[in-house]
């Protein structure tokens, strides 16, 4: 079977996109919503839409208030992915243990922060693939237009292959955002712009667990196999186990976890920042890896 592989257009890519593009202009120009948060919100929904076919064709037969209010509802779930705001402190902003009132009435089915916390590192990884690979190529224009149209010297001397300065990017969460006016180089989506559908590509740290173990009590790489194993219900979940180079008359004190799915990250910790397990009397914590540079 033949395919496509001519590059994408910039009039292609937002001919694709119309809805997209009208729905996030009403977030920028007329609800005048921050860009940060309108590009959040926007990667969120479209993630979204996987399950939840057309919610943004939907939105746009909305009035502005109602379309605000469901903007506010979707900054409480991108709130809930950081784990430096404790879930208590985010189930206190709403009644009903976190239920999306008209996030759910949209998509026909419960959307609660509930949901959000315990699936975070799923999320993550599906808002920050949308927010790089569909919302840092189709709104570029919109967001000049935000950023630079109303000074016309900045505007002037802009260089077209210079990153826009998005306000509260890097973000402590979804980390920088590359953004580059004019530019859909290298972007040749098999079967042609009508047939790109965007996948969740993921990194081997996203899928990644930090171990910790007792002093004293040294666990193995295959109790660390068989411990996960029997927790997640499945065999071959763990792809790597890369203990802590020690001395061979030292105990390994942690260790880093490679599993076969991010997925599996929020099932282990269920919600919670840490998890603690126990195999043979000894001691097992669990949290999800974060690389230091």
């Amino acid at each position: 079977m033949s395919t496509f592989t001519n590059t994408v257009t910039e009039g292609e890519l937002h001919m694709f996109h119309k809805i997209d593009r009208e729905m996030f202009s009403q977030l920028v120009l007329s609800l005048m919503r921050a860009p940060a948060e309108s590009l959040l919100v926007m990667a969120l929904w479209l993630w979204m839409e996987k399950d939840c076919p057309n919610i943004i064709v939907k939105m746009l037969k909305l009035g502005n208030i109602i379309v605000n209010a469901l903007v506010d509802e979707a900054v409480l779930c991108l709130r809930c992915l950081d784990c430096s705001i404790s879930n208590s402190t985010i189930l206190c902003l709403v009644s009903n243990n976190g239920a999306m009132v008209l996030s759910s009435r949209l998509m026909q089915k419960e959307i609660s922060l509930q949901m959000f916390i315990q699936n975070r590192y799923t999320i993550i990884c599906g808002v920050k693939n949308y927010l790089t690979n569909v919302c840092a190529r189709i709104f570029t224009d919109i967001l000049q237009r935000v950023l630079l149209g109303t000074n016309p010297i900045l505007s002037q001397f802009t260089h077209p292959q210079q990153p826009l300065l998005i306000p509260g990017f890097p973000h402590p969460v979804f980390g920088a955002l590359n953004i580059i006016p004019g530019s859909v180089a290298n972007f040749t989506p098999t079967g042609g712009i009508w047939g790109w559908k965007p996948s969740i590509e993921l990194s081997v740290d996203d899928k990644t667990m930090f171990l910790t173990f007792s002093r004293g009590f040294h666990v193995t790489v295959e109790e660390v196999k068989h411990l996960f194993s029997n927790v997640l219900g499945m065999e071959k979940c763990v792809e790597d186990v890369d203990m802590e180079d020690v001395p061979s008359d030292e105990q390994p004190l942690y260790a880093k976890m490679v599993l076969s799915s991010v997925t599996l990250v929020d099932k282990i910790l269920k919600g919670n920042r840490v998890a603690k397990f126990r195999i043979n009397g000894k001691h097992i914590w669990a949290r999800k890896y974060e690389r230091r540079d």
